[in-house]
């Protein structure tokens, strides 16, 4: 160390107060990375590695940088990858400093905190986590740095892990935090269960010390207790809330007013689904990974970031209380009636920017003057808003919004309308806000006019023609003359630099001049810089009102979003109550529907805890039963996040939780095969579904041997049957013909089956869900259409009919017909 430079002694004094973090060295104009900070960097950014100077062994050190200017998009690109980055800053001016610059990490960026819109999905949340583990209790707390959105949730007992794993894959946060003595323990516990997923980053177990983190909380939020925000008795909530926190203070090392409350997540205020329903039902994200083909894209016809992230919210936690549901379809049913209320609505809510992320700048001093100019536009849309609200009458339709006229005035008063980017630049401020702004101002406009007047009148005095008053940041104003007329050069000229074709000079009138007018643009820009601040931090003292009038827009977004689709794609209201019917008449499929060029064959469904309460659904592969069984989940879910659906006619009794087996998965990573992830699903419905719950189940026992799956299957349903406080609503599709025999055994349970009708050596597709059996799964036929070759079809016609001829049956009875033969003809009629 004692043979490196003062300035690299500053930099590893820096680097070793944060050694995992790559740190971004402000050196003049660059940010620059050394020795494997610079490796790393440059091969993840793609810039040239060079080297500076030596070590104390000798060795070069390896070096790499990048423009202050453009570091946004680097470190965006770096944070998307999972690093995490330090700027580190000049903090005094180089000109007065007395030897090495002070320097200080400024903050640290990290993939959970970033509020960067190089780095943010506008349509999506950006969430940190911290998670707690103590004896069967299991914490852990969501904060979205980037709009002020913090959650909290505790569980405990049995159930603890997987009912944590439903909040994980729900808020999928980017970046955990946990204490450093657990980190083993999490990950050991957690593994049989679901994985963090994310960039991780151990604290020091003080951080999540019960009295440090509730004294961290009250701080922040200015109480003397939280119970105000539910948490009286949840004290590993609170350790995982005030840890993280405390994390986000650290490394943002700026104010966090925009966080202006705590929600405790109580799991009986929605419908929920684990990560596999949701997965399943492709609600977010298809099966394959594409986003296109899912309900929220379908249904997302939002106008803001903040109607697109609670649209996601409420797909993904549909809600269980009767009247919420009811106020968002009121205000769904009278946004429909007008076709010009509902264009008007979104013509106002496209002029209105992203407040939430806008406002996370503002209250974290990362705004600039055109983050300002977008708050005031959006602002300016909030009358209008209220006129056209005027004319409805629903409550959801009848929010108060507070019009924020005084922090209007202050921005229309205070910001230019075309400021630059930076802050460095001047031209921030709107001409007449300030007194000595404008004076300043005036100086400098008459500075440069005797400038121009100065060229023109020593062109004029010494004749020279090609004289030139010029300036630059090095030398400031001078006079530039070519060598070709140094003989016209007067005598109170001062050589002030020599050039390879001119020479330059000063005159004592033009230093005068230089002084007055540089110091007036140097103080313009500082002033302008303090005005600016003083404007942004005037505005963050407003963002629990701002934070308020965003919650309101989000919420008019989404519904307007349910009523456009609507009425594009003819959805009903449907009918919620408290039974536990689930009735529909004509469903459709919503994502399904819109593809291909073929109609949608709609589907009835009657189902209920009492009566019907399981379906057995039978057909070939290809019929459109694993279809008939999302559709339905997919109805119930859009129903109770209060959009219409479509159906001819819904009715909905609430569902507290959807359960899906479906599909066929393994799951290498923790060594589980595709049938033991199958069996854990099914061991989980058979264990948690409640009277209210909808199961949907797919083939199970189909990844095993023929006889074992069948036994599983058929105990499974009986389960469902007979286990009173498990009597859910079920669509059990199957390919086993004895589950047919369920519905003479018990009188809850019917059999329906998808229609087909072989024309030759055709198959024809109905797609039709009718009352009976299929009398066959059609499966060698599906293979000769996948093109598998005719030598193995033929094969396996004469395996199949060697092996029905032994055909177990599980009852003795003699087997049931299928669907008749006229059936067929009714439906070429078009009767069904």
């Amino acid at each position: 160390m004692e043979k490196l430079t003062p300035m690299m002694r500053q930099y590893h004094k820096i680097k070793m107060e944060h050694p995992d973090i790559l740190l971004f060295f402000r050196l003049g104009d660059f940010y620059e990375m050394f020795y494997e900070d610079a490796v790393v960097g440059s091969r993840e950014l793609e810039i040239t590695l060079t080297s500076r100077n030596k070590d104390s062994k000798g060795a070069p050190i390896p070096m790499c940088g990048i423009p202050h200017h453009a570091a946004t998009t680097y470190v965006s690109k770096l944070l998307r990858k999972g690093f995490k980055v330090a700027i580190c800053e000049q903090v005094e001016d180089p000109s007065q400093a007395k030897g090495i610059v002070k320097r200080e990490v400024a903050r640290i960026l990290t993939p959970g905190t970033a509020i960067e819109e190089g780095v943010l999905e506008t349509r999506e949340n950006n969430f940190i986590a911290s998670l707690v583990k103590r004896d069967d209790a299991l914490a852990a707390s969501f904060l979205d740095v980037s709009t002020g959105e913090f959650w909290v949730t505790e569980f405990s007992g049995e159930l603890a892990c997987e009912k944590m794993e439903q909040e994980w894959f729900q808020f999928q946060p980017r970046e955990v935090i946990f204490p450093e003595s657990s980190k083993q323990e999490l990950e050991e516990s957690l593994a049989a269960c679901f994985s963090l997923g994310a960039v991780r980053t151990p604290q020091a177990d003080w951080v999540f010390n019960l009295d440090y983190s509730q004294r961290v909380l009250l701080q922040h939020f200015q109480v003397q207790s939280l119970d105000g925000f539910g948490l009286n008795g949840e004290v590993h909530a609170m350790s995982a809330a005030g840890g993280l926190l405390n994390y986000v203070k650290e490394t943002q090392k700026t104010h966090l007013t925009h966080i202006t409350g705590l929600t405790l997540i109580e799991q009986a205020q929605f419908l929920k689904m684990d990560d596999s329903t949701i997965r399943n039902l492709e609600l977010v994200q298809g099966i394959d990974g594409n986003r296109k083909w899912t309900l929220l894209a379908t249904l997302d016809m939002t106008k803001t970031g903040m109607g697109a992230r609670l649209l996601r919210r409420w797909l993904l936690r549909p809600s269980l209380d009767l009247a919420e549901i009811n106020e968002r379809l009121d205000a769904v049913d009278e946004l429909t009636k007008s076709v010009m209320g509902m264009s008007r609505l979104g013509g106002i809510l496209n002029d209105i920017y992203d407040l939430e992320r806008l406002l996370s700048r503002v209250t974290m001093e990362k705004a600039n003057a055109r983050d300002l100019l977008s708050l005031r536009e959006s602002l300016r849309s909030l009358p209008r808003l209220d006129e056209a609200l005027a004319a409805y009458e629903t409550s959801g339709l009848s929010p108060r919004i507070d019009h924020l006229e005084d922090v209007l005035d202050l921005l229309d008063r205070s910001i230019a309308d075309d400021p630059p980017v930076t802050l460095n630049e001047g031209r921030i401020m709107r001409s007449g806000y300030n007194a000595e702004l404008d004076e300043l101002r005036e100086i400098s406009r008459s500075g440069k006019s005797f400038i121009a007047r100065l060229e023109s009148q020593e062109r004029d005095r010494t004749g020279i023609p090609s004289l030139k008053v010029k300036f630059n940041r090095v030398f400031g104003y001078f006079i530039e003359v070519s060598k070709t007329r140094l003989d016209a050069v007067p005598e109170d000229y001062i050589r002030k630099q020599t050039l390879a074709s001119s020479e330059r000079f000063i005159t004592p009138e033009l230093k005068e001049y230089e002084d007055k007018v540089l110091g007036a643009e140097e103080r313009i820009i500082a002033l302008e810089r303090e005005l600016f601040v003083a404007v942004r931090s005037a505005v963050a003292d407003q963002a629990g009102r701002i934070q308020q009038v965003a919650r309101v827009i989000a919420t008019l977004d989404v519904l307007l979003a349910f009523a456009e689709t609507a009425q594009r794609h003819r959805y009903v209201r449907p009918q919620l109550d408290e039974s536990t019917i689930l009735r529909i008449q004509g469903g459709r499929h919503p994502v399904l529907e819109l593809q291909g060029n073929d109609p949608f064959v709609p589907n009835d469904l009657l189902t209920d805890a009492d009566h019907e309460q399981m379906l057995i659904l039978t057909g070939p592969n290809m019929g459109g039963k694993s279809t008939y069984l999302r559709q339905n989940a997919l109805i119930v879910i859009m129903a109770q996040a209060g959009s219409f659906v479509p159906a001819a006619e819904a009715q909905v009794g609430l569902v507290d939780r959807i359960f899906t087996r479906v599909g066929a998965s393994d799951n290498l990573a923790r060594g589980r095969s595709t049938f033991m992830v199958e069996m854990i699903e099914t061991a989980k419905i058979l264990n948690t579904a409640t009277r209210r719950s909808f199961i949907l189940l797919d083939e199970v026992g189909r990844g095993t041997a023929t006889f074992d799956g069948l036994s599983i299957a058929w105990s499974v349903a009986e389960y469902l049957v007979n286990e009173e406080s498990r009597r859910a609503r079920t669509l059990f599709a199957t390919h086993y013909q004895e589950l047919t025999k369920l519905e003479e055994l018990y009188d809850s349970v019917r059999n329906y089956c998808v229609t087909v009708r072989e024309g030759g050596k055709d198959i024809i597709f109905f797609h039709r869900v009718m009352p009976g059996i299929a009398n066959k799964s059609y499966g060698i036929e599906v293979a000769r259409l996948a093109g598998v070759p005719q030598a193995v079809i033929e094969r396996a016609r004469e395996v199949l009919t060697r092996l029905e001829r032994k055909q177990l049956n599980l009852t003795g009875r003699k087997r049931s017909s299928t669907v008749p033969d006229d059936t067929f003809s009714d439906l070429q009629k078009g009767l069904f």
